[in-house]
């Protein structure tokens, strides 16, 4: 079962083609491929605490390290995790799509 997208969610109008790319720029969760598919999601949208410089609360976000204490307290995070219960994909499995 396939949920919504980060920018789905929180409307930001950051994905390719969004009302606010040309404006604020593409969210390189929008565009991640690497993690495609992972938590149902296209690109990066159900992963976005694992991707670096995405655009949260309207300030490029650092590394994942930096942000991820934060991502966690996010209700789109807590959705995810929610939705996707025992299935969530874990960091270990992330960070070697993201290696390859």
């Amino acid at each position: 079962m396939s949920g919504k997208n980060c920018w789905e969610v929180k409307n930001c109008g950051r994905e390719p083609g969004g009302a606010k790319a040309s404006e604020l720029g593409v969210c390189p969760a929008a565009t991640d491929k690497s993690v495609n598919g992972l938590n149902g999601g296209k690109n990066g949208g159900r992963t976005c605490w694992y991707i670096a410089g995405t655009f949260c609360g309207g300030l490029v976000q650092g590394s994942m390290a930096q942000k991820l204490s934060n991502c966690m307290e996010c209700e789109f995070f807590k959705q995810v995790a929610r939705e996707e219960k025992a299935d969530l994909v874990e960091s270990k499995a992330v960070l070697a799509c993201m290696r390859r």
